[in-house]
């Protein structure tokens, strides 16, 4: 049985900041929210209803959650779900936390990438 695999309700933006930029404290406050600060940038994806004023941005993202929690020695499980999607042209951002995976969709795409994951036996929570 594969994992099942669930839709967040909202649509998602990603962000773009200098690295040296502060993020709000009050973006915990939301029910999901991605920071990734690297030398080069920080990233936040976050629901498009939360106002940011990023250097870029890029709106319309749905969410594909893996139900968890899963095994951090698990294999090939986010891999295998991304074969599924690239075989239908569809990009993706990948994030993995400490107990799952998450898998961004152009909002536009969001069906086909549901449809093509349910023909590989992956089954959604509704």
């Amino acid at each position: 049985m594969k994992s099942k695999l669930y839709v967040l309700e909202d649509v998602f933006t990603i962000h773009r900041f200098p690295p040296d930029n502060e993020i709000p404290i009050w973006l915990f406050d939301g029910p999901f929210c991605h920071i990734t600060k690297t030398v080069d940038e920080i990233s936040v994806i976050c629901s498009s209803s939360v106002q940011l004023n990023s250097t870029k941005s890029e709106t319309g993202w749905s969410c594909i959650k893996v139900l968890g929690p899963l095994d951090l020695n698990l294999t090939g499980l986010l891999a295998d779900v991304l074969k599924v999607l690239a075989k239908i042209n569809i990009s993706v951002i990948a994030l993995s936390t400490y107990d799952t995976d998450y898998i961004l969709v152009k909002s536009e795409k969001i069906n086909d990438a549901i449809q093509a994951l349910r023909q590989a036996e992956y089954p959604f929570e509704q």
